[in-house]
């Protein structure tokens, strides 16, 4: 990591002499944007940074707030999913693809019928925070459950009742299980910190192709417990800039985008990057 570190401060370095280049840096110990920040601002980067080793210093990244479509929601599901441990009952993956149609569900939910400042994390876990199912009352209706059936009588061909309702074919069992599933899964979330620092958004990931912008994304090269954060980040990013770069710009952003990625394989996993590189 040294080593990698001796090699990537030089390449930091040397953007600062070009005009037309951002810079995303990954940095294991938060040392590269102290060695490095002062510099980028003279030489006039706009110097973004998200701390996941203290939050009190970083920027706020909402991962909602780069949602603008149904395949938005898909993509922010997949990677979730594939960064962070659910405790189902294993066998096969009927367990993760239930969990998915309620992410979904639910996600669609605070994208289309709440307001913006609702839309992140912290309303996704309190919504199921308020969902619970009884094993002997099929037809007991909990307080989301209910918001669903208002929603669908108003809009039935609504995204996200169509996804709940495929999600409400389980059982109360079944239900009960899927529920305590997706506990485990977004416990994290439940952290006062992480509720705060995913309220809104100051990153920008969007802008980044279009204005000369050193973002430095920080993590612990000790405790992976928030790295998914960064995967999540990087896949965003990726996807947004490739559309910009193909529906806005003509096929090639207007400010080159180089990626400094330390450490790549503790980030967590970046779904498709094969295909993205």
């Amino acid at each position: 990591s040294g080593k990698t570190r001796f090699f990537i401060k030089p390449n930091i370095m040397q953007c600062t002499k070009t005009k037309g280049t951002s810079i995303v840096v990954t940095d294991p110990k938060g040392t590269l944007i102290v060695e490095t920040g002062k510099m980028l601002v003279a030489a006039g980067y706009d110097v973004r940074a998200f701390n996941t080793i203290n939050f009190q210093k970083s920027m706020h990244y909402n991962p909602f707030a780069y949602i603008h479509s149904e395949k938005d929601i898909l993509k922010l599901v997949t990677v979730l999913i594939s960064n962070t441990k659910g405790e189902g009952k294993g066998g096969d993956d009927f367990w993760v693809k239930a969990e998915t149609l309620l992410y979904i569900a639910l996600i669609g939910y605070i994208h289309y019928e709440l307001p913006p400042e609702e839309q992140n994390f912290a309303t996704l876990i309190d919504m199921l925070n308020k969902m619970d199912a009884r094993e002997d009352d099929e037809d007991y209706q909990n307080e989301v459950d209910l918001k669903f059936a208002d929603l669908g009588k108003r809009k039935p061909g609504h995204f996200a009742v169509r996804q709940y309702a495929k999600y409400k074919m389980a059982a109360g069992k079944t239900a009960k299980s899927i529920l305590v599933s997706c506990g485990a899964r977004l416990a994290v979330f439940d952290i006062e910190e992480l509720r705060e620092i995913t309220a809104y958004d100051e990153l920008h990931l969007d802008t980044i192709g279009e204005k000369r912008t050193a973002l430095f994304l920080i993590m612990s090269d000790t405790d992976a417990s928030f790295n998914f954060l960064i995967s999540m980040a990087y896949s965003q990013m990726f996807n947004l800039l490739c559309e910009m770069a193909d529906d806005v710009h003509g096929g090639r952003l207007p400010v080159h985008v180089r990626c400094l990625i330390d450490e790549f394989a503790n980030i967590g996993q970046i779904p498709n990057f094969e295909k993205l590189i």
